[in-house]
């Protein structure tokens, strides 16, 4: 009898597991790429010896993940290519030194800024002609593809535009005299110029724009979408987003930019 009744409890059990799903393992994160091009450091680049990608960008990213429930795997993609891949589903999240404008949220869908940047000039330390940004006239300047950087130097009045895959390119060039001048955002210039420019150029006291950096996602991936704006919300408040911010940048970030 005892048998009987333990069988039958068995099969009822059973039945429950079937009929609502429990299962002893967790359910997985759903996991979205990211692309960035790793030659913007401080904002993206890729550790030499752990070959893992570090910066502002990726502690950001991975922040937002970790608020929201989703996890990240990074891929570097030329700046150039971002756009074009989350059109095509190649990638889920472009988030790279990208300014909002017009044009590009004609074909992707922003978050909230993460970023509040302008666009910088970068020149030979022993370089006395370039002081201001009348001085960019007639000159020859590097910039990378698809940047606002070379939508702002081809703007400037005779400027002969050299334009680079790689920012890293330009900066190169710079250094070797093929170009006056490197237009950039100021972060990434200022980070080059205390770095691998050490001793070997300079970063002029010059904003010729201010610009809002933004996430990207597909156009209409409003799910995705309202995930990052919530957990950029999130860190924000809590502390998270100041801390990533001071260790990349060593300040504070603006006021501003905590109360969007």
């Amino acid at each position: 009898m005892l048998k009987q009744f333990l069988l039958a409890s068995f099969a009822c059990a059973l039945a429950v597991v079937s009929r609502f799903g429990v299962s002893t393992k967790a359910e997985a994160k759903p996991v979205y790429t990211v692309a960035m091009d790793a030659a913007y450091p401080p904002f993206g680049s890729q550790d030499l010896k752990s070959k893992e990608y570090v910066g502002y960008d990726v502690d950001i990213i991975k922040a937002i993940a970790a608020k929201e429930g989703f996890a990240v795997k990074i891929r570097n993609l030329q700046f150039d290519g971002l756009i074009p891949a989350l059109r095509t589903g190649n990638i889920d999240i472009a988030i790279n030194d990208i300014t909002i404008t017009p044009d590009r949220a004609k074909n992707v869908d922003f978050s909230h800024r993460y970023y509040i940047a302008g666009l910088g000039v970068v020149v030979q330390k022993n370089n006395r002609t370039i002081r201001t940004a009348k001085d960019l006239e007639g000159k020859r300047l590097g910039v990378s593809i698809g940047s606002t950087g070379e939508e702002a130097a081809r703007k400037i009045k005779n400027a002969d535009v050299h334009v680079y895959n790689q920012l890293n390119e330009a900066y190169l060039e710079l250094r070797n005299g093929g170009v006056d001048a490197v237009v950039n955002d100021i972060p990434t210039n200022d980070y080059y110029v205390a770095t691998a420019g050490r001793g070997a150029v300079k970063a002029l006291p010059v904003a010729l724009t201010q610009e809002d950096l933004g996430i990207a996602v597909k156009k209409g991936n409003t799910k995705l979408l309202t995930q990052i704006n919530d957990g950029l919300a999130k860190i924000k408040k809590d502390g998270e987003f100041a801390k990533i911010y001071h260790k990349w940048f060593g300040k504070q970030p603006p006021k501003a930019l905590l109360h969007d």
